[in-house]
């Protein structure tokens, strides 16, 4: 197998769908290339209405549906498909394909991301460009998550982010491809020595910092990781969960989001290191909303964000 693409479905089964759509032409165009959807237990009619449309539509021959008999998250949906596939050493597949259900593959996604994973052999890992609809690029490259990266993105405002520019999340997006700490898992293609050093995906996140936390953990296997603009699909962003995209600042934020941050600092950085970075963020954050407030600026913030914050991290009967 040379390709592995995993997309995981969550009460999204016509977006699977179109993503499907866009993916076909240029699956026949690469030998070697499996696709395997996975469903998280959707409550809806996503088992139905995926198994009978991949078989009419003639996806079969290279699309393999595996409903799941939990929803155990991003992590969990991806890392049941690849499993399988990596026990098997004969077939083990040279890439895994992360690729989201809300997706669409624009011509030559694919392959531009293979043929930089063969012409760089020391990347390990390499994410595409997305795109909104309106052909507006959205980041999906990014620093790593710090204590004081949470003290500029709590604080928000000129001088603060110049002064720590070199550890604002999300800098200005490159026109070419770059080396970069992490990209988005909604397109992030995988080389197989990756998974054989650090494992796979931590599944103790539900969702979010999953992609984050596996690319720290492949920085420090020795993996590179890229950005490659050439490979570009359009995103639609939070069609499962409403954190991100157009719903971003009207619902409140998930308990899964500050479970998943707190995972990712206390993991990678240990109990002292997230306290610091909790307390940056809960200082910094009502001074930047001020700033932001004096100057005429709204933040286009999830209701209540502050609130939820201290409450997910520090009281208990929030846990």
């Amino acid at each position: 197998m040379k390709v592995l693409v995993v997309i995981v479905n969550y009460r999204t089964p016509q977006l699977v769908l179109d993503c499907l759509e866009s993916l076909a032409p240029q699956i026949v165009r690469v030998p070697g290339v499996q696709v395997v959807v996975t469903d998280n237990l959707s409550p809806d009619d996503s088992v139905a209405i995926l198994s009978k449309a991949i078989d009419e539509l003639g996806y079969a021959s290279w699309c393999k549906f595996m409903p799941l008999g939990s929803n155990g998250g991003f992590a969990y949906g991806n890392n049941e498909a690849i499993k399988p596939a990596m026990a098997h050493e004969s077939e083990k597949p040279v890439y895994v394909w992360l690729l989201n259900p809300d997706t669409i593959a624009l011509d030559g996604a694919l392959v531009e991301l293979i043929n930089f994973m063969e012409s760089h052999p020391n990347a390990g890992i390499a994410g595409g460009r997305a795109e909104n609809v309106d052909g507006t690029v959205r980041r999906s490259s990014f620093r790593f998550h710090t204590p004081l990266s949470e003290l500029e993105g709590a604080l928000q405002f000129g001088v603060a982010s110049k002064l720590l520019k070199n550890y604002v999340v999300a800098p200005a997006i490159p026109d070419e491809a770059a080396r970069v700490d992490w990209v988005s898992g909604a397109s992030m293609m995988i080389r197989r020595e990756v998974f054989e050093k650090i494992g796979l995906l931590d599944d103790g996140y539900f969702m979010y910092f999953e992609e984050t936390d596996f690319c720290l953990r492949a920085a420090r296997g020795g993996f590179e990781c890229w950005y490659v603009p050439k490979s570009r699909i359009i995103h639609l962003v939070g069609q499962s969960s409403g954190v991100t995209g157009a719903k971003r600042g009207t619902k409140r934020r998930p308990k899964y989001w500050f479970e998943s941050r707190a995972r990712y600092f206390r993991n990678n950085y240990g109990v002292i290191a997230t306290q610091i970075a909790n307390l940056l963020w809960l200082g910094g954050y009502p001074l930047g909303r001020t700033w932001q407030l004096l100057r005429g600026k709204r933040r286009d913030d999830p209701p209540k964000l502050w609130w939820d914050f201290l409450r997910y991290n520090y009281l208990p009967c929030s846990r």
